[in-house]
Parts: structure tokens; sequence; C-alpha cells
């Protein structure tokens, strides 16, 4: 297993990143979209194995105070082997503001708490279909 880290955006096949998130899962997305929220962040991960993608994560900063973290994804063969901690370290050494924030999938805090990251007691969020996102078990 050859796995490389790389923040080239200009190789990627976006229909195969989307079968990545769809495959992870994280939902299905729309390549068109994927491209357009990976190429409008300053910081991303992309991971390959002998040439195939197989993950990725996006990060954006104010360079000052804050920095999230969005979308990290692994194909779940490759779960489970310390990938998604590296895309994370591979994230957060970019990132020049602590604290970081994240979004993280229900049923994967875990992951990120073996990080360090802690659930927050005061972050809210406001979306155009807050039904859908109780029911996928984003929000109270």
């Amino acid at each position: 297993m050859s796995i490389e880290f790389t923040d080239d955006q200009g190789v990627i096949d976006w229909g195969k990143l989307s079968e990545v998130f769809k495959r992870a899962p994280l939902g299905n997305r729309a390549p068109d979209k994927l491209q357009e929220v990976f190429q409008n962040c300053p910081i991303r991960c992309f991971v390959w194995d002998a040439g195939e993608l197989i993950g990725a994560g996006r990060a954006i900063t104010d360079g000052v105070r804050y920095s999230v973290i969005f979308d990290v994804v692994l194909l779940p063969e490759y779960q489970g082997r310390g990938i998604g901690k590296q895309i994370m370290g591979f994230l957060a050494n970019r990132l020049k503001a602590p604290p970081i924030l994240l979004y993280a999938v229900p049923e994967k805090e875990g992951f990120y708490a073996k990080l360090g990251h802690r659930k927050l007691k005061t972050a809210m969020a406001k979306f155009p279909n807050p039904e859908m996102q109780q029911q996928s078990g984003y929000i109270e």
C-alpha cells in the first residue's frame, strides 16, 4: 500500500470523488458541486493509493481566529488504518488558526474525539431544510 496525500485538485476526477462520498457513506454529492466546494476551499487533501482516489477532506480558515474542517471522507475498505487521522493531520498542519471546528457525520464523533475534538455546547446551525437534517441526526 503506497498511500499519497496531495492538495492538487487539477487531476481530480470529480465523478470518482462523488463515488467515494457515496460509498463512504457520506451521501450523494453531485460532481460539479464537489468541484465547486473543493475549489472554494484554500486547504484541501486528496488521498491516493497506487493512483486510485480513495479519500479527501477540505478546510477553511480566517487565518487568525478560526478554522473549520469539512468533508473528511475515506472509502470503507481503508477505514481503521490511520488514514483518516492522516487526512486530519494534513489539513490541520495547513491551518493557521486554532481552534479547529468541524462538521461530523452522526455516529462518527468518536473518531474525532480520539483526535482531541470535543462536542460544543453552544454551537448552532441554520439549514434551509431543518426537517431533513433532524431526520439525519444532525440537529435536535
